[in-house]
């Protein structure tokens, strides 16, 4: 029987999304039943035979509606296989090292009992909402710094385990 799994992002400008919507498309090749949702919008965590969420970074604290969607699905959550990532490094740590989890995504690691937990770069770019961002971008610190190859091979990593 075919696992499904459901990857969930918490996004504010769309960057955390193209890395979820990324990691579905390498899992729906793996042979995996793959659907990629908002955590906004994410409802029913019980029908899916494994989880992968991901937080954009920002200000050292995941992406409230990531956020709020582990806290709302706590139990469900630990009674499956999980995975989590962020993205928000604008520069080129994450492609250099392993970049430990912000205090927040290490406590929901431990009380949810994830697999695993990756950082990839981020993503900033003209156009971003919040005058953060756009502060941030009139410094000349932003652009895009994911690495997709990074992002796959996570990824395949994942449908490997699911798969085995």
């Amino acid at each position: 029987m075919p696992k499904s799994v459901l990857v969930v992002y918490g996004t504010t400008n769309g960057s955390t999304a193209q890395i979820a919507e990324a990691i579905a498309d390498v899992l729906r090749k793996d042979g995996l039943t793959v659907e990629a949702q908002p955590a906004r919008s994410a409802a029913n965590v019980a029908s899916y035979d494994a989880v992968v969420v991901g937080g954009g970074l920002y200000a050292g604290r995941w992406q409230k509606d990531a956020r709020r969607f582990i806290r709302h699905h706590r139990r469900p959550l630990t009674e499956r296989p999980l995975w989590l990532f962020s993205s928000g490094p604008l520069d080129a740590s994450a492609s250099e090292r392993d970049i430990t989890p912000v205090p927040g995504v290490k406590k929901a690691m431990a009380a949810l009992d994830a697999k695993e937990h990756i950082t990839f770069g981020g993503c900033l770019e003209e156009g971003a909402e919040g005058w953060v961002a756009r502060m941030i971008l009139s410094k000349g610190k932003g652009g895009d710094f994911r690495d997709f190859t990074a992002i796959e091979a996570w990824a395949a990593r994942i449908g490997a385990e699911l798969t085995s």
